[in-house]
């Protein structure tokens, strides 16, 4: 017997649909829950397992009923299983958009035209394409009253407005893409979950040069004025990420750490700045000042004009 039921169609989908329900009704966090539950799997195994088995049954009885039937019924049935599916509404819907005449019927609209047996048929142009011309046409009315009449928005102001959008969308991208950060764009961190994160680096990799407290010890002191190769969120974010001095500096981390990491560790090396160490190391370096800090006003002399006296 011939058998046209797409079994290894259906199974699939089946499975994929079950599988699909399954993770979205069992709260597994951001693992998949048949990675996360095992029993998940025990039971994807047993419902793939059950599909193939109905498969295999509801064909073993098909066959089993096919062979009870006479020889006219097995080609009726037989008949009715290569029927192919036809889906009518969609064809009438086709024909009636394409607007073309049957074959049986274009000798209605055969034209004189003759050329070499070839003859000319004076078709309509199909409604699709009527439709859409007319289409064009209210778009363009539209399109010309709304910018040409009364003056809606104009090409700068559009650029302006999807520049905008964009750096908003940009500055999001950036909060949850913190590894794309570097010396150059790199700005001081103070939430508590960054500065926790940089002290545990810290803590981890940067103690035995400078201290828990970064009084300095191989290392210089973090907690004065001076700096070796500068101070501020950008110059710290560099010495660490690229490494200090050739031959005598600190190495460079960025092989170990991560842009965002880095970033972390050396907004907390900034928080020691001001803090007394138990036992600080000499300064080293220069006195660091920020060059985008704001300029302090010169404090204002008051003279009195009563003490002031002309010989």
């Amino acid at each position: 017997m011939k058998n046209t039921s797409t079994w290894w169609i259906k199974i699939p989908l089946i499975f994929f649909l079950i599988f699909g329900l399954t993770e979205f009704f069992v709260d597994s966090g951001e693992m998949p829950a048949f990675i996360k539950y095992p029993m998940v799997q025990v039971f994807l195994v047993f419902i793939l397992f059950l599909l193939i088995a109905i498969a295999v049954i509801t064909r073993a009885i098909e066959n089993v009923m096919f062979q009870t039937l006479s020889k006219e019924g097995q080609e009726r049935y037989l008949a009715a299983k290569n029927k192919t599916f036809e889906w009518e509404w969609g064809q009438r819907v086709y024909q009636k958009m394409l607007g073309s005449k049957p074959i049986e019927k274009e000798g209605e609209i055969i034209l004189d035209h003759n050329y070499d047996g070839i003859r000319e048929l004076d078709n309509n142009l199909p409604p699709w394409w009527v439709y859409l011309f007319y289409a064009s046409i209210v778009f363009a009315v539209v399109y010309m009253a709304r910018f040409h009449v009364f003056n809606d928005y104009d090409q700068d102001q559009e650029y302006e407005q999807e520049v905008a959008a964009a750096q908003l969308e940009i500055e999001e991208y950036k909060k949850n893409a913190k590894d794309l950060v570097d010396a150059n764009t790199v700005e001081l961190l103070t939430d508590a979950g960054d500065l926790k994160a940089g002290q545990t680096i810290f803590e981890s990799n940067c103690v035995a040069c400078h201290m828990i407290d970064g009084g300095g010890g191989i290392g210089p002191n973090l907690t004065d004025q001076n700096w070796i190769l500068g101070g501020g969120i950008k110059n710290v974010f560099h010495t660490i990420s690229e490494g200090g001095r050739d031959g005598k500096g600190m190495i460079a981390w960025k092989q170990n750490l991560k842009p965002a990491e880095i970033a972390q560790v050396a907004s907390y090396v900034l928080s020691f700045q001001g803090t007394t160490p138990a036992n600080p190391k000499a300064p080293e370096g220069d006195v660091w000042v920020d060059p985008n800090a704001p300029e302090q006003a010169a404090p204002k002399v008051e003279i009195d004009s009563a003490s002031v006296s002309v010989n």
